[in-house]
């Protein structure tokens, strides 16, 4: 029987250093009976030596479009629209399907703590590029001293944070990381169900320093959680929106103050509401996880190798079969 061939392809969007394989999950597809393509990359966090180390096959950068049609191209984040013929079958994350690993929620919150350090040490001037660290530990390492740097500056108060989904989890990977920065439990509000059935615009979001939705969108529609008109109430103490759910176009959005992602070059967007309150900025970068890299890439092909290895069988496995469905059922929805 012909061995399933698997052509990890480099990723193009700007930044992304994450990988779909890692180097242990190549050696365990391998080591299954598959055969592995991989695409040089010089912005992968993964080095080239180490796929070749455990026998995976060297190929050039950009090469898959031309790779035999029956291999299985493996990547990230969307390829660039160039109009290059898709001849095979693709395998690559799909922001349809709402799944987030743990480090998204990681990334997602700190960047929201250091747009609030930002806020109040330069007051007039918008956050620049999101830094990269090399581990989760220099990430919260860094935020931690500028919380510190910040509270000086804030009369020693902690930002108030109210993080809502906070039962799922990303919401509990919110409340952790803000926990590992210095932020005091006392300062988080933890939100779920229970507390938003009421329906919002609900005024707590105003009086806190930080937002941070955790809130997976379904396909009911529920009611905003906040508008430009509940922010423009005066006395908002409210400066940043951090949306891990990041969908600014779904009309399902709880968080409808923002129609554009951010970018690392500029992770902040202003949200004009109101005259006599704080500058309030949105922070929705959609490949946020690469701001650690490493981690990001250890934890998903962990949690995709499982299922890779029953690629060899994907007309009759369930959650290939369920894929396509889904993939199907996506497509149907495109306009003509």
């Amino acid at each position: 029987m012909k061995s399933t061939t698997l052509y990890l392809r480099s990723e193009t969007k700007h930044l992304e250093r994450r990988s779909a394989l890692s180097p242990a999950s190549a050696k365990a597809l391998l080591d299954a009976g598959f055969h592995v393509n991989v695409e040089h990359s010089s912005r992968t966090i993964y080095k080239d030596e180490g796929f070749a180390a455990v026998g995976a096959t060297l190929v050039p950068e950009g090469s898959w479009p031309t790779a035999p049609k029956d291999h299985i191209i493996v990547g990230l984040k969307e390829l660039p629209e160039d109009g290059t013929p898709l001849h095979h079958s693709h395998i690559q994350f799909g922001h349809c399907y709402k799944e987030q690993d743990g480090w998204a929620t990681l990334r997602r919150c700190a960047a929201s703590l250091l747009a609030w350090f930002h806020q109040i040490a330069h007051s007039v001037t918008p956050l620049g590029t999101v830094p990269l660290y090399p581990s989760a530990p220099a990430l919260v390492a860094d935020v931690k001293s500028r919380i510190t740097s910040a509270l000086a500056q804030n009369d020693d108060r902690q930002p108030r944070i109210i993080v809502i989904g906070a039962l799922g989890r990303c919401g509990n990977g919110a409340v952790d990381f803000c926990l590992a920065a210095g932020v005091p439990e006392s300062s988080i509000l933890k939100w779920d169900m229970a507390e938003t059935a009421r329906g919002g615009p609900f005024p707590e979001i105003s009086a806190a320093d930080i937002l941070i939705n955790c809130v997976y969108l379904g396909a009911t529609p529920i009611p905003p959680f906040v508008t430009r008109d509940s922010l423009s109430e005066p006395g908002r103490k409210l400066r940043v929106v951090c949306d891990v759910s990041c969908d600014p176009n779904s009309t399902n959005n709880p968080v409808p103050i923002y129609t554009e992602y951010s970018t690392f070059l500029k992770p902040t967007r202003p949200v004009l509401v109101g005259d006599d309150s704080p500058a309030l900025t949105v922070l929705s970068i959609d490949h946020l996880p690469t701001l650690v890299a490493g981690e990001a890439s250890d934890e998903f092909p962990r949690l995709l190798l499982p299922s890779l290895k029953t690629l060899d069988r994907r007309d009759d496995d369930g959650v290939w079969k369920r894929a396509e469905k889904k993939y199907l059922e996506v497509v149907e929805k495109l306009p003509a």
